[in-house]
């Protein structure tokens, strides 16, 4: 008798056809770690990312520079608010209803804003690499006009071909059965089909983000650096802040994207075919903490807006939360280079 049978929460039911196949893999275990984990993170990256869409609203939106900043912020904080609905679906018990919504709604703007956020961290270093690299870039467009034009084609390209098609080929009544994902059951073919091909789509994204972001902020760094040798300054504190801005950076978007992007590229075959199997449930595991691992980035995008930008670091002086410490750091960023 298939013990699939007699549950109708979609975790259960994984879980207990995996313990038949002896995988060593416990997804009840995995899914309340994951759980822990976003609730760990939620209110961190609330407080962090309300004082800095607090803070992104209070500049002045003078450049293209300060309008990807604020959209950037937006981003990371409606995903942020998405946590807890992630974090509820795999609750033991959760609701059908719930499930299938986050499937069809939830998931799909989730990924939408962690998308429209690599995508603008790229744009961000192409602005930085344009007007300290080279200045005549501001033809290229350094106007706010410019950045707010570009910000709404970013939302738009990504919403109509990632977001809304999902919405929609994720339309099938959920089927709570042996097969692997509920998710997987809300799609019709097509859907499946689709999946794979956005799957590819926003791997090639991170991919060129990350070679674009790469070579953007070396550029930058030699730029400062040899600036201040022409001008035959011998000050090694300034030179080491710019480097480990430039590093940071880098740090950041590969250590909190890359692991994620790689693990998807060998899940989704296993995802699509929805069959339950030893490779599928350590995949299923991997991507799952890959994926909480690529949504600390909103916790470290603040760092980055202090880093980057000296407006950002001077509104958060005045709100005098550092102190001392703050105040030397904020009189030293008026004295360097601000990328």
């Amino acid at each position: 008798m298939n013990i699939l049978s007699f549950t109708t929460q979609s975790t259960a039911a994984m879980a207990s056809s995996l313990a038949l196949l002896d995988c060593g893999i416990d997804l009840d275990v995995a899914n309340l770690v994951i759980i822990g984990l976003y609730f760990v993170l939620f209110i961190p990256a609330l407080l962090l990312n309300i004082m800095a869409a607090w803070i992104s609203w209070k500049l002045k939106t003078k450049s293209s520079f300060i309008v990807y900043l604020k959209n950037l912020a937006a981003a990371d904080l409606l995903m942020t608010l998405i946590f807890p609905l992630r974090a509820a679906d795999w609750l033991p018990g959760a609701p059908q209803g719930l499930q299938a919504y986050n499937c069809q709604f939830g998931s799909v703007l989730f990924y939408l804003c962690m998308y429209v956020s690599i995508v603008l961290m790229g744009i961000i270093s192409l602005d930085r690499f344009f007007k300290i690299v080279q200045p005549g870039g501001k033809l290229l467009g350094q106007s706010a006009l410019f950045g707010k034009v570009v910000s709404a084609i970013v939302w738009i390209v990504i919403l109509s071909t990632t977001a809304l098609p999902t919405m929609v080929l994720t339309n099938e009544k959920p089927k709570y059965n042996a097969a692997a994902e509920l998710c997987m059951n809300m799609k019709n073919d097509l859907g499946k089909q689709y999946h794979t091909v956005v799957t590819i789509f926003c791997n090639v994204v991170f991919f060129v983000v990350l070679i674009v972001i790469g070579f953007c902020y070396m550029c930058i760094a030699k730029r400062v650096i040899r600036s201040y040798r022409n001008s035959r300054s011998t000050n090694v504190k300034r030179k080491k802040p710019i480097k480990s801005r430039v590093f940071i950076v880098l740090v950041v978007f590969l250590v909190c994207f890359a692991p994620y992007h790689i693990t998807r590229f060998f899940y989704v075959p296993q995802q699509v075919s929805n069959k339950i199997n030893c490779q599928w449930a350590s995949l299923r595991v991997a991507k799952d903490i890959t994926l909480w691992l690529a949504t600390t980035n909103v916790c470290l995008d603040p760092l980055i807006y202090f880093l980057l930008c000296r407006g950002f670091r001077e509104k958060l002086y005045d709100l005098k939360i550092f102190g001392h410490w703050f105040s030397m750091t904020t009189q030293q960023s008026r004295e360097d280079t601000s990328f």
